[in-house]
């Protein structure tokens, strides 16, 4: 259930615009230089999904210098559509910011902030707060529109060192990074290329014009760029392009390092994935990326000059899959920090997707193994941000054959597909030895998807939906989210009609994916507290991360109905495992990492024994993507994808947070240094369930 970009539910906030853009505030300092003031005018923006004009951005400069701004877009019917007044200091920074409409949720927003003085005061729907300035500081609004970023880049570049405070607290920086001259519509123009630091885990890339105006942001799904400009995207994505790579590339090569030759974890409680158990005081012995012998501590030979790593006291297990990911370059060093050595990634862009893959594996990037699988959508308003539309039998054969010729195991059908198309794909897809997966297409229930041939079921609300609503109803837009909220908790999990459903399921050895991390931020997630999802390390947090993640999930006024929903979910995932369907912790986060454990604890939660989940998030998933004689397990021959945890998940599945050390492919990693390179701060014992 996502936008491809991340989750489906939430657009990214790096950029959407919407909960990363920054709004700030700054009281004059006496060596900050001078910002000029707009010009009276009116500047329009396109947003662009992939190649389809979603929305708009209009930024009008008044004759009093007060900037109205309005920016909207329509992602498959969700999307914000925000008004929003600056008024502007003499040194170019707001003094005042309202902001009104609703979110990409379609939830309402009522912002303010204001300075008076030197004193601020601030409200919205996550916080509120003031403060007395004694110096220059920024704020960052909670429901921020893309022109602001610029706003934010202009003031930075005019302070003396580059940096400025932040308000709730913390400090941004900014460093030039390129410079592009472009052509477009037989016009000219040059643009520069801005990073700016201390506001999340990854930078923040903004474009601005020769007046420091706010030009663009891109990324291969969702860019805002100046009206007439949008051929230009793919220049200004290659330089973006360029600009992870060095940072990732700088950070590979100081993280990390293969291990010798002769190695040896010794002493720790190596967890067996195929019986699903402990084995206690055992060692695993390696050659380069190999895992070569595993046996106990005391009769296990060792050999000469192998590198020892202590693990006595700690537990061994392998590392972990996430087979739901949507996996950017950003995000590849956390998957690798919370242990998850694999990844399936069930739609990206195949262009990045690929070169990100290659740098992996040549370690010129940090991040985990990707299996990736090939998208495919239908034309129309619900297209999800793909290139790859298809709706005829020709247009499908072509961009499967493509997905072949690439080596991907899988295809994944989504929402807009015509559901006549649907047999073709599978039948082409199996013909070609690929599994097929996906979203239940509007026009079908998931008993059709079933019949029909898929091998997996993606988020567990379109089994609910299977009997909460029919064929008409039309599953593209926010009703599969809402009809799941306001109905789940009254679906009879024991009637005849579910229990045919599962029997269902097993006879057809059909996978479920259900995500249940995306739901619990829909249906558990209050506004003004962090997200359930995000509980257990948002302290660890940037600032503007912890706030997006107190945006809260459906219907505010409805949570106790929500609460019973969710309720229900976990419930059905109980009822599959019982049943024997094979599932599969699968994440579709905005935020990934950390939301596989979540992920996991939520499997816990719904009644699943600890050392039943491990195997589902290890070899349960290589079994499911034919990995099982390379990964997904500790034993002689398969690949050094292994974790040590300090704690005992088989017994408390939270201390799956507790992970020291990272070995993927035989290359090391301290999990702290890690962390520390990517911006988190230490961490805290984990609560136990």
């Amino acid at each position: 259930m996502r936008s491809l970009k991340r989750a489906e539910v939430q657009v990214p906030w790096r950029a959407s615009g919407v909960l990363l853009s920054i709004v700030f505030v700054a009281l004059s300092c006496a060596h900050q230089e001078s910002v000029p003031q707009p010009r009276p005018s009116t500047i329009r923006y396109e947003v662009w999904f992939g190649d389809r004009l979603a929305g708009s951005q209009v930024t009008e400069v008044k004759e009093t210098g007060e900037l109205q701004i309005s920016y909207q877009f329509n992602d498959r019917g969700r999307g914000p559509e925000l008004t929003t007044r600056i008024r502007l200091a003499s040194d170019g920074t707001p003094v005042l910011i309202d902001t009104a409409g609703h979110n990409y949720l379609k939830v309402k927003v009522d912002d303010h902030f204001a300075i008076e003085g030197r004193r601020a005061t601030w409200s919205n729907a996550l916080d509120s707060g003031e403060r007395t300035l004694s110096g220059s500081a920024f704020y960052i609004s909670a429901n921020g529109v893309p022109e602001e970023g610029g706003l934010l880049a202009s003031a930075l570049l005019a302070s003396p060192d580059k940096k400025l405070a932040i308000l709730p607290q913390g400090q941004a920086r900014i460093e030039k990074l390129d410079e592009l001259e472009l052509r477009a519509g037989g016009q000219t123009r040059k643009v520069f290329q801005y990073s700016i630091e201390g506001l999340e885990l990854d930078p923040h890339l903004l474009w601005l014009d020769e007046d420091r105006r706010y030009f663009a942001q891109v990324s291969a799904w969702w860019s805002a760029i100046r009206e007439g400009w949008k051929e230009s995207i793919p220049q200004l994505l290659a330089a973006g392009d360029r600009a992870r790579s060095k940072r990732s590339e700088k950070m590979a090569r100081s993280l990390g390092r293969p291990l010798a030759q002769s190695w040896a974890i010794r002493g720790g409680d190596v967890f067996d994935a195929e019986h699903e158990r402990l084995l206690h005081d055992y060692s695993v012995v390696g050659s380069g990326n190999r895992i070569t012998a595993i046996g106990p501590t005391a009769s296990l030979g060792f050999p000469s000059g192998a590198e020892v790593i202590d693990a006595v006291g700690k537990t061994v297990l392998p590392g972990l899959w996430d087979m739901h990911a949507h996996i950017f370059e950003s995000q590849a060093p956390l998957y690798i920090a919370c242990g998850v050595t694999t990844v399936r990634d069930l739609a990206n862009d195949i262009d990045a997707l690929a070169d990100l893959r290659r740098r992996i594996d040549a370690r010129e990037a940090i991040g985990p193994s990707i299996i990736p699988a090939g998208f495919l959508d239908g034309s129309g308003p619900y297209a999800g941000p793909t290139k790859v539309l298809v709706d005829t039998e020709a247009e499908a054969r072509a961009a499967i054959d493509r997905y072949k010729q690439l080596n991907y195991p899988q295809i994944k059908i989504y929402s807009s597909i015509k559901p006549e198309l649907v047999p073709f794909i599978v039948k082409y897809s199996h013909g070609l030895g690929l599994r097929v997966s996906g979203h239940v297409p509007a026009g079908m229930n998931a008993e059709d998807a079933v019949r029909a041939g898929f091998d997996e079921l993606q988020h567990v609300n379109f089994l609910f939906l299977n009997f909460l609503l029919d064929r008409s109803a039309d599953t593209r837009t926010g009703l599969r989210f809402t009809a799941l909220a306001e109905h789940a908790a009254a679906l009879d999990l024991g009637s005849r009609r579910v229990q045919s459903f599962i029997a269902l399921l097993k006879e057809r050895s059909i996978v479920v994916d259900p995500t249940l991390s995306t739901f619990e931020g829909l249906l558990a997630a209050r506004t003004g507290e962090v997200s359930p999802t995000y509980a257990r390390i948002a302290s660890r947090l940037p600032l503007l991360t912890q706030r997006g993640m107190k945006g809260g999930g459906l219907a505010p006024a409805a949570a106790e109905a929500n609460s019973s929903a969710f309720a229900a979910l976990l419930k059905m995932v109980q009822l599959l495992y019982r049943a024997g369907i094979p599932i599969v912790a699968g994440t579709d986060a905005a935020f990934p990492g950390f939301v596989v454990h979540r992920e996991l604890e939520l499997y816990v939660q719904a009644g699943l024994p600890p050392p039943a989940v491990l195997r589902i998030a290890t070899l349960g998933a290589a079994k499911v993507m034919k990995r099982d004689r390379e990964s997904g397990s500790i034993a002689p021959g398969k690949q050094a994808d292994i974790i040590i945890v300090d704690g005992n998940p088989a017994e408390r599945i939270s201390d799956i947070r507790k992970i020291k050390t990272v070995v993927k492919q035989g290359v090391i990693y301290d999990v702290r240094e890690l962390e520390d390179r990517i911006g988190l701060a230490s961490g805290s014992t984990a609560q136990s369930f």
